[in-house]
This record gives structure tokens, sequence and C-alpha cells, in this order.
């Protein structure tokens, strides 16, 4: 039987550890499909790349990418999980984003997303740029194609560190890299640049984009369209607020000194506006094995254990030393669903609260509640959500129907050192490369 076969048969088993789902992405030199996390049941993207046709730039790139994944750990930040490198193939296991991608979500919204809603994925898009750049790690790819987003967790994660690097502050890059729409002039110039300078161009061009729902400088060729960067030729259309046009010129600037820094923007006045409307997931598992709680902790390990994962030294030293196998992608996994389960419940108890008793003299509760009290017998449907606003007292039964109607009627979010030798099997091998030899002939797309 061959392995091709015998790898069908299996049900797309990878060494007993992940079950292989659909290709969801192609490149020249990889494939990426969704699979599931056997253990854990918990859904992963497998990028599998194969080496042997990778020139010395590409390797270089990709290898800059795992290093700077592996450094940064951060909520609105694709988390990368497992690292299996082979002779020839490399196998990233990555989180799986089960939204799609930014750019096609605008491309939907063609007038542009409301500044509210805008603002919200700015400020998770802005938390993740400050940590990478805190971390040293300079971005130079940033557009909505490189930003997702996650249902479930009701967050947007910035992904794809292939073109990204170190840098020291006060020192220039050279690489002139990226995509052409969203690169600043510097970089379309040759000129040695400033590199959290040129994320920030990047930035501005995504928040443009989301605001209006078109690209700033798009036009139909190349060389109109580097012309208008150039240029800095841009309008930002009237019905935007002048608060949101003025961020946006501080960012969208022909001069790299001149642009706004990362902290300006993030102090800017359009930025901080409505902050407590802000989901806060910054403490989010940013970092598994510091968040944990010990009991948490002893109860992933003993799972571990009596799953026959691994043993307690060796999961407790692949912790400790970092590193990217199976061991630490499963108390990962595990360490995410405790975080999860946590974080729901506490939105849960924000909502909660958010309805809840105001003082007692409030003008309209004696309204409010005649109005529900009357309107109770023919169901929830026929309570009006207008008139459940969180402002006004009401007992506990009641409070339990208006918190019913506002979870239902809520707006839906739209919802690493280079790489560590993984021990793995022939098997492992062998099914990776029958992942490359099943889609062959891929669309040209980046890495």
């Amino acid at each position: 039987m061959s392995y091709k076969h015998q790898f069908s048969d299996l049900h797309n088993f990878v060494n007993d550890l992940y079950t292989l789902g659909e290709t969801i992405g192609k490149g020249h030199f990889a494939v990426v499909k969704i699979a599931r996390h056997i253990f854990t049941q918990k859904e992963v993207a497998v990028k599998v790349i194969d080496k042997t046709k990778l020139d010395e730039i590409s390797k270089t790139h990709l290898f800059q990418e795992v290093k700077c994944m592996k450094l940064v750990q951060h909520p609105n930040v694709v988390r990368l999980y497992e690292v299996i490198d082979t002779p020839n193939k490399l196998c990233l296991i990555l989180e799986f984003a089960d939204g799609g991608d930014m750019y096609d979500y605008i491309i939907k919204h063609a007038n542009g997303l409301n500044e509210s809603l805008a603002r919200r994925y700015f400020r998770q898009i802005c938390r993740a740029l400050k940590y990478c750049h805190e971390m040293s790690v300079c971005h130079r790819d940033l557009k909505p194609e490189n930003l997702v987003f996650f249902e479930k967790q009701g967050v947007v994660k910035l992904t794809d560190f292939g073109f990204s690097n170190l840098f020291s502050p006060g020192k220039k890059l050279l690489t002139s890299c990226g995509s052409l729409a969203y690169s600043a002039p510097e970089i379309l110039l040759g000129d040695p640049y400033d590199a959290p300078a040129v994320d920030i161009w990047s930035l501005g061009v995504i928040l443009f984009m989301l605001v209006t729902g078109h690209a700033p400088f798009q036009e139909a060729n190349d060389s109109e369209t580097v012309m208008m960067i150039l240029d800095c030729s841009y309008n930002v259309p009237s019905n935007i607020s002048l608060a949101c046009q003025n961020l946006i010129h501080r960012m969208i600037v022909r001069e790299p000194e001149k642009r706004a820094t990362l902290d300006e923007v993030m102090s800017d006045i359009w930025y901080r506006q409505c902050e407590d409307d802000d989901y806060d997931n910054e403490q989010y598992y940013i970092d598994s094995l510091k968040l944990i709680s010990q009991d948490d902790h002893e109860f992933i390990l003993r799972q571990m254990i009596d799953g026959n994962v691994a043993e307690k030294e060796i999961i407790l030293k692949s912790l400790n030393d970092n590193q990217y196998n199976h061991t630490t992608a499963t108390y990962h996994l595990l360490a995410e669903k405790i975080f999860h389960d946590k974080f729901n419940n506490k939105n849960r108890t924000v909502k909660r609260q958010k309805c809840s008793l105001q003082p007692a003299n409030d003008p309209f509760k004696e309204q409010i509640n005649i109005f529900i009290s009357s309107t109770l017998n023919f169901g929830k449907e026929n309570i009006s959500p207008m008139l459940m606003t969180p402002k006004h007292s009401i007992d506990s039964s009641h409070e339990q129907i208006l918190l019913a109607l506002v979870e239902d009627d809520e707006e839906p979010l739209l919802l690493q050192q280079c790489t560590t030798n993984t021990n793995i099997t022939t098997t492992s091998v062998q099914a990776m490369n029958i992942i490359l030899e099943e889609d062959e002939n891929p669309e040209t797309s980046s890495t």
C-alpha cells in the first residue's frame, strides 16, 4: 500500500497528532491546511513549506519569519504553536483564523465601516504593532490581507511575518520590501529607512481603508500608484469626521520624521474616544505559562500526563526551554481553552453589570418596569430592544430578559531564536511530502 493511499485511509492523520482538513491557501513554496489537534480537538492551521524550492533570499525570509513569530506573543498576533523542521520541509502549526481577513471584510463594506467599529479594530492593530516594536520587530508588510479575524474571540490579529525584521532604535534598514499600495515613499525610493516609520505609514493606509472602503493609493497601473505615493497625493472624503481625518493626515506624511509615532497615534483624540466601549483583551493569554494559575497549571499537567502526551519532567523542561514542539503546543492549547472560557465569563459579567441597577430614584424605573411587566406574557420577541437601555433599574427576573435581549441583539464582532529541530518520525516527514504532492501547481502568492 502506498503512503498516499494509507494517508487517505487514516483520515489524513499526521503522525497521530493532527487531523488534516481542506486546503485554505497555496503559494509558490507552501501549502496551508486546516487541521485539528487530536488531543485537544482545537482547530489550527498547518503551513508546510518546501525548503527545496527556496532560494537563499526566500530562506532568509522564512527563518526570519519564524524567529520574529517566536518573539511576539500577543493577543492580537497570530500565535505560533509548533515548529517541525526536516531536511526538506518546514511545518508551522499556527492559530486558525475562523473569520477571514480584513481585506475581504473591507470589500464587503464598500462605503467603509462606521468610525466606532473602525476604531475598535484599529486599536487592536495598534496594540499588536506596539508590542512588535517593543520587541524590536518591524513588520514591513502591514496590510488588510495580513490581518485576520477570530470570531469566537471577537478580535483581529496580525499575521504573515515573512518580511519582518529586527531593528535597533536609530539604526536604519536597507531592504525594500512589502506591498506597493501600502509602501512608504522611502521604501519605493530605495532609501535607508526608519523601521517603525514605515509601519506607521502602512497603518495610516489601513485606517483610511477602514473608514472609506477603498485604498488611498490605487491607480490603474503601478507607475501611477507609485507617483501618487511619492507625491503623497490623496483625499479623505468629507463625510469622515475631522478628528479621524486629522489622525490619517498625521500618519500618511511624505517625510518620515514628520509622521506621528505609534505612541502619538495611540494618544490621539480620535483613538481615545469611547475607550470604555472597547473590549479589554490585553491580559488574554499573552503568555500561557506566565498567566496561568497554579491550580490550572497542575490541572493541565495532569491532563497531559494521563493522556500520555509526555511525562511531567519533559513537559516542564519543554516549557522552561521555550521549545516549539508538540508538548508545548498541547500545553498552550489547553491553557488557551481555560483562558477563553474565563474571558467569555468575564464578558458576560460585564454585560450584566451594564444592565445592573442604578440609584432607586431613577425617573425611568417605574415606566420601564411597567412596560416590561405588560409585555412578559407576549414573549421576549415583543419587547423592543430600543427601550431596554442599561441605565434603568429593573428587578432580577427582568434583568435576565434584558440580558438575553442585549446578547441577542448585540452587533457581532467579526468575529518566536530560529526554528528548533523537533524529533519526528519518518511517517510525519512522508505525510508532509504528501500534503505538497496533493497540491501541485499552486497559485501565485507570497509564502
